[in-house]
């Protein structure tokens, strides 16, 4: 989704929580390497690779969602 200006920014927190633009919700890992993802609109289970600072979140038979982390930096 780089260089994309309506991408909506995903925000995970190391607590469990998810912050997908303006909706909060909570995250969960599961086995085999699963997420559970849920918000007030739709509870989500994805198949999830991670490589380096890359996410790939793929719907069993569905969509993909590929993600690559930006850190904050403390100034």
């Amino acid at each position: 989704m780089s260089g994309a200006s309506d991408a909506t920014v995903w925000e995970f927190k190391g607590n469990g929580a998810v912050l997908v633009g303006d909706v909060s919700g909570r995250y969960k890992f599961g086995d085999q390497d699963r997420i559970k993802i849920e918000t007030p609109f739709a509870t989500t289970v994805y198949q999830l690779k991670i490589s380096g600072d890359q996410m790939v979140l793929q719907e069993p038979g569905g969509s993909r969602l590929e993600f690559m982390r930006i850190r904050d930096t403390q100034r």
